[in-house]
């Protein structure tokens, strides 16, 4: 998948991830002094990976992947802003879901009110345990800190890849979850945000007295 990136990009982190009869890498691209981050992806070995599906999220709360099995964490003040920061594994879904990576990259210490706060970019790599040779979905967690207004700025972005018979497996679990009720799940309708993802007509709900 090829990419053209401008000079906003001055830093790449790279990772060769297993998957099928081959591997993929995966390469992050971010600026150390903003949350913009953008994905490339290529296969290791030209055809293993035929017919694996490839999907970028800006905004991982239209992932059906992340509404089903993660918990996320937001909360907004005057020194801190946190936009779908991933806070963990749900519990009933333990035994389902397995962490890849689970990585942290420094970029800088910055002293803010006598605290020493990170400039960095945490990863965080999960699979399906059914399918943990065909489904990958990776989280990328920008922590950016704006000195001059003391201000620390939290974003995620994610990316997927899975087979279709992962991205079954997937669905299954999201229907069960619409089906049961479980973990108080409530039906999002996907948006723009989802970068090449097949997008389902959802029915809106009107509200009635």
């Amino acid at each position: 998948m090829s990419l053209k990136l401008g000079k906003q990009f001055d830093r790449n982190y790279n990772i060769r991830i297993p998957f099928l009869r081959g591997f993929y890498d995966i390469g992050i691209f971010y600026n150390k002094k903003s949350t913009f981050l953008l994905f490339s992806v290529e296969q290791g070995l030209r055809g293993f990976g035929e017919g694996a599906k490839v999907n970028m999220f800006k905004n991982i709360e239209s992932s059906t992947f992340c509404e089903t099995f993660l918990e996320l964490h937001n909360f907004r003040k005057s020194t801190l802003d946190i936009l779908n920061q991933f806070k963990c594994i749900k519990p009933e879904y333990y035994h389902e879901v397995s962490f890849l990576i689970n990585e942290s990259i420094v970029l800088s210490k910055v002293q803010v009110d006598d605290k020493d706060l990170y400039d960095c970019l945490n990863i965080y790599g999960f699979t399906l345990n059914t399918y943990a040779n065909e489904f990958i979905f990776l989280l990328t967690e920008r922590q950016n800190i704006v000195k001059k207004f003391s201000r620390k700025i939290v974003r995620t972005s994610g990316l997927q890849i899975a087979t279709s018979q992962a991205l079954n497996m997937l669905n299954d679990y999201h229907e069960e979850i619409r089906t049961a009720g479980k973990a108080g799940f409530e039906v999002k309708i996907p948006t723009s945000d989802v970068i090449k993802m097949e997008i389902f007509d959802d029915e809106k709900k009107r509200d009635t007295d």
